[in-house]
């Protein structure tokens, strides 16, 4: 595929999630490959979605964990820039902890590789300190 045709497949991920269609946002997703968001060893409990997931069927739990603990009430996309065969995105998001009423907000980068139309890898970057805030039951 070439470069425009992978920014296209990276922009239905994000419309799909936007319109709530997990199927259409999972749909661009290989059947097997690489993804994490973000994976550290120092992540609070509460953040339990922070692991590397290697199928689709480990990204829509992905999805469905995230979904229980926060609520999305904003995902900007900023800025798509490809070379070859990785995308990479540039956004923010905003929404609330389900427990604890508390409200998070983040710049974000997401760099993913497509092979065959498919995303294969994805990496999303972001500070999880807002997160570990928002989860603070004080």
């Amino acid at each position: 595929m070439n470069v425009q045709a992978n920014v296209e497949v990276v922009k239905q991920h994000f419309a799909a999630f936007e319109q709530g269609d997990f199927r259409a946002a999972l749909n661009v997703f290989a059947a097997e490959g690489d993804f994490q968001s973000p994976v550290t060893r120092t992540a609070p409990k509460d953040i339990s979605w922070a692991q590397s997931r290697h199928s689709r069927e480990e990204i829509a739990a992905f999805f469905k964990k995230l979904g229980e603990k926060m609520e999305i009430e904003r995902m900007e996309t900023f800025a798509f820039t490809a070379q070859g065969d990785r995308v990479i995105v540039e956004g923010r998001n905003r929404g609330t902890v389900r427990t604890t009423g508390r409200t998070y907000e983040h710049d974000w980068v997401m760099v993913f590789t497509l092979r065959a139309g498919k995303i294969v890898k994805c990496r999303h970057y972001y500070d999880t300190a807002d997160l570990v805030a928002a989860f603070r039951r004080e």
